[in-house]
């Protein structure tokens, strides 16, 4: 294994920024190209660096952030209603992630087993791309069930933003309500992740100035990728996503097992 130097922090950055808001997992990639790189870093870095990704989408969706937190200070029943989605699926996150904290840890040095869960990301947005009727609102059990996948989504390999987006969509939701609860709802997952990895140990042993570099990178990405996803999403090409995480899986695991 190579040590880490500032040209991978950076590369590690802006793959996990752009990768984090396509439905491909961004974990996943983390994983399986630190394993072609040659270079091992620890679950933590790879769980901070987030921080950049978050940024990005703060920003991206800054009105409706903003429209929420005003509805919540006015009484505004619809934004407590929505904010009340958030918390029920940050709940059911919350409880999965934390129950099975240590087995999903311990599967980013298994960079096979995150390749089939990469394969079966592909099949999942396959399915949930299939052409349906989509006239639902969010509700509270469809925010629990939201909750759930994107619980699960915390195995590298299996994408957070598809699972929220694909179930949302297999649950009858409208496409646009579906991605933008998906981003929002991972707003304080992925904060609560972070500040909870850099309490227990700050980056794994990275250097500060590795992490900062990675941030920034990830910021950058993150930010593009929201935009570059939400024009294909609203032009119905999510089937392209599941081709890519079907192909890229099997390559992926080809390289990994003849490198």
């Amino acid at each position: 294994m190579q040590e880490l130097t500032i040209g991978h922090a950076l590369i590690l950055g802006l793959l996990q920024g752009f990768t984090e808001w396509l439905p491909i997992s961004s974990s996943g990639h983390l994983v399986i190209v630190q394993s072609l790189m040659g270079v091992q870093v620890p679950a933590q870095f790879d769980i901070m660096i987030m921080l950049g990704t978050i940024a990005a989408l703060i920003l991206y969706f800054r009105t409706r952030i903003l429209s929420l937190i005003r509805g919540l200070s006015t009484g505004d029943p619809a934004a407590i209603r929505y904010i009340l989605f958030i918390v029920i699926a940050g709940i059911a996150t919350a409880i999965i992630g934390f129950s099975g904290k240590h087995f999903f840890i311990g599967l980013y040095d298994q960079p096979l087993i995150v390749c089939l869960f990469l394969v079966l990301t592909g099949i999942f947005l396959y399915a949930a791309s299939r052409p349906a009727i989509h006239n639902k609102d969010l509700s509270n059990k469809s925010a629990l069930l939201i909750g759930i996948a994107q619980g699960i989504a915390v195995a590298p390999g299996i994408s957070r933003s598809g699972s929220t987006i694909g179930t949302a969509l297999l649950l009858g939701i409208r496409p646009r309500e579906a991605a933008e609860f998906s981003f929002i709802v991972g707003i304080p997952t992925m904060i609560v992740a972070s500040l909870i990895t850099f309490l227990e140990e700050p980056g794994g042993g990275v250097p500060v100035s590795f992490m900062i570099v990675a941030i920034a990178g990830a910021f950058v990405a993150g930010y593009a990728s929201i935009g570059i996803f939400m024009k294909l999403f609203e032009k119905n090409h999510l089937d392209i996503f599941a081709y890519y995480c079907i192909v890229a899986g099997c390559v992926f695991a080809l390289l990994i097992t003849f490198q």
